[in-house]
């Protein structure tokens, strides 16, 4: 199963709250109340993505922590990588040449670059304005039908449906 960190994760979410409003200082308190994740949590997390450079701290009585860059400037991939390190399906994609016992014999080594790289590819796509705007459920004829089910005599539900008379 490929999946997100649980840290990662988090880390979107803080990112996301704090793009809602860019221009607001956010304590490490504030959030941490905000999104109800443990304060210890919320620190260390601040913490990386400060040190990727993708918010800025303020110190002071009034500091806190802001966006470094604009909300279109900061990509998922950044954040997870700010957070996990290097985004990698398999081991030998995240530890280099040598560090598989099969990469001698393995055929899909190669190949599992390039759905790596796609997978990069797609969370660089999607930037933090991107991710923190709610958006409306995207319209395809597949949740269109999910949306508005009206019985037609085509699809044979008028006779399965309780008379209105």
């Amino acid at each position: 199963m490929v999946r997100l960190s649980r840290l990662a994760d988090y880390g979107v979410l803080l990112m996301s709250h704090i793009a809602r409003q860019p221009d607001h200082v956010f304590t490490a308190v504030a959030l941490s109340d905000i999104t109800h994740l443990p304060m210890p949590t919320v620190g260390k997390l601040l913490a990386k993505l400060a040190h990727a450079k993708l918010l800025r701290s303020i110190r002071g009585r009034d500091g806190g922590y802001v966006l470094a860059l604009e909300p279109e400037g900061i990509t998922v991939e950044g954040i997870i990588t700010a957070v996990d390190g290097p985004i990698a399906l398999t081991v030998c994609l995240e530890s280099g040449s040598g560090a598989c016992d099969l990469e001698g014999v393995c055929p899909s080594q190669p190949n599992w670059r390039r759905i790596n790289d796609a997978l990069r590819q797609a969370l660089s796509d999607v930037t933090l304005l991107d991710i923190s705007t709610p958006s409306p459920l995207p319209l395809s004829r597949k949740n269109i039908c999910l949306l508005y089910t009206s019985p037609s005599p085509r699809d044979g539900l008028l006779s399965r449906m309780p008379s209105s008379a």
